[in-house]
């Protein structure tokens, strides 16, 4: 499997990863998990659960951008080291993100977010900045 699927493997966790804390916090601020009503424990949730539960919203709403990214990179048979980094770039940021999240650090988080962003929309402008290097 190549670096990027494995990255699109990875983000996929990290959507999981994400939510750990939210289970966590729904448990000791609400006196426990309320499995018949979960969305709306999360939502009242305050602090590092409110933040963790929005990186997990974060997360889901970020993953189909990446793995579309990867897939126009793939199925155009663009390959290489430039990929390789976008991907693995991503997956950094993505961590950086939660991490920032979950401790309030709001500028780095915002900054990563956006290098991730870009990282997405590298990845799907692939083949076409690879069409503009060749026809040069």
């Amino acid at each position: 499997m190549s670096i990027p699927f494995w990255c699109v493997f990875i983000a996929a966790l990290l959507i999981y990863l994400a939510k750990l804390p939210v289970a966590k916090a729904m448990a000791a601020e609400s006196g426990g998990y309320d499995n018949h009503h979960p969305r709306a424990q999360q939502g009242r949730l305050t602090g590092l659960g409110a933040r963790a539960y929005a990186a997990h919203l974060n997360s889901i709403e970020i993953f189909p951008l990446f793995a579309a990214g990867v897939l126009m990179a793939h199925t155009t048979q663009v390959f290489g080291w430039w990929v390789d980094l976008l991907a693995i770039l991503f997956i950094v940021t993505r961590v950086l993100y939660l991490v920032f999240y979950w401790r309030d650090i709001a500028t780095p988080r915002s900054a990563v977010w956006i290098v991730g962003l870009l990282c997405c929309l590298l990845l799907m402008l692939a083949p076409a900045i690879r069409w503009l290097l060749v026809s040069v």
